[in-house]
């Protein structure tokens, strides 16, 4: 930002007005300026560093300070602040050199011990980090040379012995410590939000919620010029840049954290919103957690977006490190393997800091099934040998401890449990997938068998065994056993329940000759579809027609074209609210079925079924013009041709098919 031109006389009250009045930037403008004329100036160097530090430019911070280092070699406060600022731009190296002259002197040496112990714990050596802050704590306690000036020194140092316990897996212990340290500085955001991240990591989000809720209701309080809330609400309002004034309300760390916790609950428009309510700024001036969390919660809609975050993330230092796992496993899922193994070999240094030896295997046996499934498979069966007998402890310290009523350890051991259940299943349906993708099902269900001694509650589990089940074709009514209890507990939120399960409990229930159970199942989703179409007019729900697609496309298989697609075409009416690239995708796969058939003479159709599907394919072109026909991925360097990629295209296409084979005339 350009400052305005000074007045003769009066150019450091206007510097000191615009830093007080927070307008860091328009100081740095007006500093620069100035240091062009006269660049060995002490004061100008100093409120330039002074501004860079404050709007969080830490390298342009430590520059300045570097500067006056060399210039005023016998100020050590400037050593300090260039530590400080190294630190804080992650050069910690350089930053541990800059200090260390500083830890001989009394006045500096509480200061640099911790400065020292955060350093340390960045670089993620706790051991040393330990060392630092227990003998600053010891300092402060003998009233040494390093001893604390007033209680707050003493605080700032349990703060960091709150830090380590928490990198320690000891959240309660790291909390009392913040409570403790806020008993003696009073409210802080910072100690509350550190407090909120140990219920967080012990899985407590109710009161992780409350600390985060008064982090926020205090920030709004206080601060309405940060404008909390308003991009959610779709007012356009100016970045509120990267200021310490932000920092100290540590609202942007608290959404995170929020959004963080409703992704961990699967409720994704929550954590969507969590992450356009904080404060306002432009993308450049993200921080690395928010631009991760923007990648992650987005990734449905905007992959190439995501994708191209989480590759800028992880070439910088530092980056949350979950990047790295994170970016490996989306590679996976959107079947990138290649990009997945370049990454894996590219950084190498980043696999045993950051991944965890469960998650390295696992994506090694994912990217390994690529070119070798059977040796794949027995890496994840080693995989699963291990999390088996894991899981065997695990459930004998939850009976020990129940016997023992000890509710602290129960809580501990289930939820530990928990977690290694969900990592044995992840790894049971990459077996699975493996004999999935060869269509042998009866290898699949053997895998699911051996399986059923921990995972028969698992919602999961019992999903692809009823899956499984369904596609073997004399099983329908084993797949009813499995599928009926998923839905039953959501039945009064039928909508909530996976249309495609719900399509495929209803062909096993018609399959099975229990068509009033289908029917009663169907009107219960016409029913919820009308009410959501009451709350929500806006909201497209797909759920009756994709069912109504599904059983379509079996009366299509079986060779009954005259109902079959008699009933495709009724399930996408109307078509301002049905027709979309997935239910396109069914619709026309029976019309291929349906062409291929009629042009081998094979079927023959009534002339008012061939009017009704010339009829239904004109308004799939009349609605169709803005509809994708296919789903590009992410990352493909050749594009479709936006006027092919159509439904409109390719339902043009299929009525000429249609007059072709038929012999009628448009």
């Amino acid at each position: 930002m350009e400052a305005a031109p000074v007045p003769d006389g009066q150019y450091t009250a206007v510097v000191y007005g615009l830093i007080v009045g927070g307008r860091c930037a328009e100081a740095v403008s007006l500093l620069s300026r100035e240091l062009q004329r006269s660049c060995r100036s002490r004061g100008g160097l100093s409120l330039l560093g002074y501004c860079h530090y404050q709007l969080q430019d830490f390298a342009a911070a430590a520059e300045c300070y570097e500067q006056l280092v060399a210039l005023h070699p016998e100020l050590d406060a400037y050593r300090l602040y260039l530590a400080q600022a190294l630190y804080k731009a992650g050069f910690y190296t350089e930053a541990l050199r800059a200090v260390s002259p500083l830890l001989d002197l009394p006045a500096y040496q509480g200061r640099v011990l911790r400065l020292q112990a955060a350093i340390h714990y960045a670089q993620g050596d706790l051991p040393a980090a330990k060392s630092l802050v227990e003998e600053a704590l010891a300092a402060a306690a003998d009233g040494g040379p390093g001893a604390a000036e007033n209680p707050s020194e003493r605080a700032d140092a349990e703060i960091n012995l709150g830090c380590l316990l928490y990198r320690q897996g000891r959240h309660e212990e790291a909390s009392s410590k913040f409570a403790g340290a806020m008993q003696v500085l009073g409210y802080s955001p910072e100690l509350s939000y550190n407090m909120a991240l140990c219920c967080y990591a012990a899985k407590q989000y109710a009161p992780a919620l409350k600390h985060i809720s008064d982090i926020i209701e205090r920030g709004i309080n206080q601060h309405p010029e940060l404008s909390v809330g308003m991009t959610t609400e779709g007012i356009d309002v100016r970045s509120v840049g990267n200021t310490m004034l932000l920092h100290r309300t540590a609202l942007v760390e608290a959404f995170n954290l929020k959004a963080a916790i409703e992704y961990q609950l699967h409720n994704l428009k929550a954590a969507q919103e969590a992450l356009t309510d904080m404060p306002p700024r432009a993308e450049e001036e993200l921080d690395p957690v928010t631009l991760h969390n923007q990648a992650l919660m987005n990734m449905d809609s905007q992959p190439t977006e995501g994708f191209e975050k989480l590759q800028f993330l992880l070439l910088q230092n530092p980056c949350p490190p979950e990047t790295f796992g994170n970016l490996l496993l989306l590679y996976c899922k959107h079947q990138y393997y290649d990009l997945a193994a370049d990454v894996l070999a590219e950084n190498a240094h980043l696999t045993y800091k950051l991944l965890t030896p469960y998650l390295y295997n696992f994506l090694d046996a994912i990217i390994t099934c690529q070119t070798s499934p059977e040796e794949a498979f027995y890496k994840l069966d080693d995989s699963a040998g291990m999390m088996t007998e894991q899981l065997r402890k695990l459930m004998k310290q939850v009976q020990e401890a129940r016997q023992n009523w000890d509710d602290e350890a129960v809580k501990r051991a289930v939820n530990e449990y928990d977690e290694t259940l969900d990592k044995y299943v992840a790894v049971l349906m990459a077996q699975a997938k493996i004999y999935w993708d060869m269509k042998n099902y009866a290898m699949v269900e053997k895998i699911f068998r051996k399986s059923v001694e921990f995972c028969n509650d698992h919602e999961v589990w019992k999903l692809n065994v009823a899956h499984v089940l369904f596609m073997q074709d004399n099983k329908y009514k084993e797949a009813i056993s499995f599928y009926e209890p998923v839905v039953k507990k959501h039945y009064d939120n039928i909508l909530d329940v996976s249309a495609i399960v719900l399509a495929n409990l209803c062909v096993s229930y018609i399959l099975t000759n229990q068509n009033e159970d289908a029917e009663e199942l169907m009107k219960k989703i016409e029913q919820g579809e009308e009410q959501m179409s009451y709350n929500s007019p806006d909201k497209n729900t797909y759920h009756f027609c994709i069912i109504n697609l599904v059983i379509g496309t079996l009366y299509c298989v079986k060779g009954n074209y005259d109902f079959g697609i008699t009933r495709v075409i009724k399930s996408l009416e109307p078509y301002n609210k049905k027709l979309s690239t997935d239910t396109w995708y069914y619709a026309k796969r029976c019309f291929l079925s349906l062409l291929e058939n009629m042009s081998k003479h094979m079927i023959m159709l009534c002339d008012n079924v061939i009017e009704e599907c010339i009829q239904f394919l004109k308004q799939c072109e009349l609605y169709g013009r803005n509809i994708p026909a296919v789903i590009e991925q992410p990352l493909e360097e050749k594009r479709l041709h936006s006027g092919k990629n159509t439904v409109t295209y390719e339902a043009r296409l299929l009525r000429a098919l249609m007059y072709k084979i038929t012999g009628w005339t448009p």
